[in-house]
């Protein structure tokens, strides 16, 4: 059997290799830490809106399937709860939690899904991240908030609103370069209308551009990421991010009655490292950053083996 000719190697090779190859120019410092930002920008807001509008825009209503979204979000929300519960109600138990259940969907996701299942398993999953954050990060935005009111009460501060709080989390979360084109695409391909060549070719080269730019960046942002002094940490948020929630993805989807190539997406979206969005909640609370980075670390170069391992358990269901 030629090994390299199986799918799930076939997809996850050049994957890997770009992250190698951005870890590589990261070491040997040939993005400088002030372009680092710059490319992330270029990513964020040119290339990952392209390439989601171009994707959504030919796909109708009607042809979406919304149990993943409920099979996805309830397995994430119970997990979410018991990591919390486990640590204790707190900033850090909060922000600890979400590095535990929060996917990096879209700067690693996208590209393994399209590589891996096609256009078909694309559109599972960008139905996945057109609310992934939205959902998840207004719930910890939430939860937060209640474990910062809780502290400041203790301590006898004032503290904002949590409806203000809330309202402000949840317009930051839709009014973003992820789910804002998806949901802009939805309702343009509901016309009927195709998009003219003029504006479909440059938004084509566009997302083309996307995968491979955002995998060595992924690279080059774990070069810079300290992985001393933290592992224990790490490492159970790496357990539960990359093993414990495609479990209870792949259970709370076949209680759904879902089957086939979504049930495969849901799965390996839910095994994909630690996405970057919880730092910046570690950052905006100020707690737990050097856990929540060098977790993003481990999560990540673990998925080599963790990711590989649940893409070969899904090629045989």
């Amino acid at each position: 059997m030629n090994l390299s000719a199986h799918p799930v190697v076939a997809s996850l090779t050049p994957v890997f290799l770009l992250v190698a190859l951005g870890f590589m120019a990261g070491r040997l410092q040939w993005i400088r830490d002030a372009a680092i930002k710059d490319l992330s920008n270029l990513v964020f807001l040119l290339l990952i809106p392209a390439l989601l509008f171009r994707t959504m825009s030919a796909v109708r209503f009607e042809e979406l399937d919304l149990r993943p979204l409920l099979a996805y979000f309830l397995a994430a929300g119970v997990l979410l709860a018991v990591l919390i519960g486990w640590r204790g109600f707190n900033r850090r138990s909060v922000v600890l939690a979400l590095t535990g259940v929060f996917s990096n969907m879209v700067m690693i996701g996208i590209t393994l899904v399209e590589l891996a299942y096609g256009k078909a398993g694309l559109v599972t999953l960008l139905t996945l991240v057109s609310v992934h954050a939205l959902l998840l990060l207004t719930t910890a935005t939430v939860v937060l908030e209640l474990a910062v009111a809780r502290e400041n009460r203790q301590a006898g501060a004032e503290q904002p609103h949590l409806l203000a709080t809330t309202w402000s989390a949840f317009k930051s979360a839709l009014i973003h370069p992820v789910p804002l084109p998806i949901i802009c695409g939805l309702l343009f391909a509901q016309t009927g209308w195709s998009l003219p060549t003029v504006i479909d070719r440059p938004l084509q080269l566009l997302g083309n551009a996307f995968g491979p730019l955002a995998l060595v960046l992924v690279g080059i942002t774990l070069a810079r990421t300290p992985l001393t002094g933290h592992w224990q940490s790490a490492l159970w948020a790496t357990l539960s991010k990359n093993l414990v929630l495609p479990v209870m993805v792949g259970v709370s989807a076949w209680a759904f009655g879902i089957t086939g190539l979504p049930l495969t997406v849901m799965v390996v979206a839910a095994a994909l490292p630690t996405g970057a969005n919880v730092f910046l909640f570690a950052q905006r609370y100020e707690v737990a950053q050097e856990t929540t980075t060098a977790s993003m670390g481990v999560s990540t170069v673990a998925a080599l083996l963790t990711l590989s391992l649940v893409m070969l358990v899904m090629s045989w269901w």
